[in-house]
């Protein structure tokens, strides 16, 4: 048996189990990580984050090479144990969690380079949270019809990569959305080969106040079902609704999800488009368990 020290966190209602392993010396299968994320008989959580010294994974060893500054790499796994490229929401999380862990040091304004799967995201420190640049974006020429319980007729759907895959659905009412059951997986046709998280979006009315978009938004997640937020999710569906609106669309997005709200905005680089997230980070508690 295995004792672990964790901490539970959450951003805007996506919630995760926090583990410190610097020198990557857990060697944690699916199947235990699934057990932690477990909401009867684990702790309970949309995903596992492991903080490891990017040094000690050979994928964080290879980011370092391009950013020596990325000490850290966010270890990332869904519920179900089964790996994912990045977490909008668990990113912001697992910087809070290093700072309050003694493990970086980041003052107000201040930026720290984080590694992942999809890469290096750069996260920014706010005075009511973090800002994480997700980096470029892409349609991904997709446009799989989506069939979910709850909606009468399949819709189209936007396939778009901001670091891992999504398909975003627009939907015509909050009553189409509010009947929607994704405590069942969408489906689609065709599937994409890894999954994709599902987004199912409606514009507000107006859609854009005070120069800012606005947007309500439910997800299923790849590995996880229904979360109560999803931050690259969040992202991808301001994408997917700039898109649809064309010329004359915001830059700057709210989204709006059952967790809270998020922000979105999309920036102009010299290497093409980037998209950062905002919102909260929370750590719960603390505490110890046994595998």
């Amino acid at each position: 048996m295995t004792t672990l020290r964790f901490t539970k966190g959450h951003g805007t209602g996506n919630d995760f189990v926090l583990l410190s392993d610097p020198d990557g010396a857990l060697a944690l299968t699916p199947s235990q990580r699934a057990a932690l994320a477990d909401r009867r008989f684990g702790v309970g959580g949309d995903g596992v984050i492991r903080a490891v010294r990017s040094q000690s994974l050979p994928v964080g060893r290879a980011l370092l090479e391009h950013e020596p500054d990325a000490e850290w790499f966010m270890d990332y796994t869904n519920a179900d144990g089964s790996l994912a490229e990045m977490c909008g929401n668990g990113i912001r999380v697992f910087v809070r969690y290093l700072l309050e862990e003694g493990l970086a040091e980041l003052a107000h304004g201040q930026s720290i380079a984080i590694g992942t799967r999809a890469g290096i995201v750069d996260v920014h420190r706010l005075s009511t949270g973090f800002a994480a640049d997700l980096g470029r974006w892409r349609l991904d020429g997709s446009e799989p019809l989506v069939r979910a319980h709850g909606l009468p007729v399949a819709r189209p759907g936007l396939g778009i990569d901001v670091g891992n895959p999504h398909v975003v659905v627009a939907l015509a009412s909050d009553d189409e959305l509010d009947a929607l059951d994704l405590g069942r997986a969408p489906q689609l046709d065709p599937r994409p080969d890894a999954g994709a998280n599902v987004e199912f979006v409606v514009p507000a009315d107006p859609l854009v106040a005070d120069g800012v978009g606005r947007i309500r938004m439910r997800v299923h997640e790849r590995g996880s079902g229904e979360t109560l937020s999803c931050g690259t999710g969040a992202a991808a569906a301001a994408l997917a609704v700039r898109y649809w609106a064309e010329e004359g669309a915001p830059s700057s997005w709210q989204v709006t999800v059952p967790g809270g709200v998020l922000g979105v905005r999309m920036i102009a680089t010299e290497g093409g488009e980037h998209v950062t997230l905002s919102g909260s980070a929370e750590l719960v508690y603390s505490g110890e368990i046994t595998l």
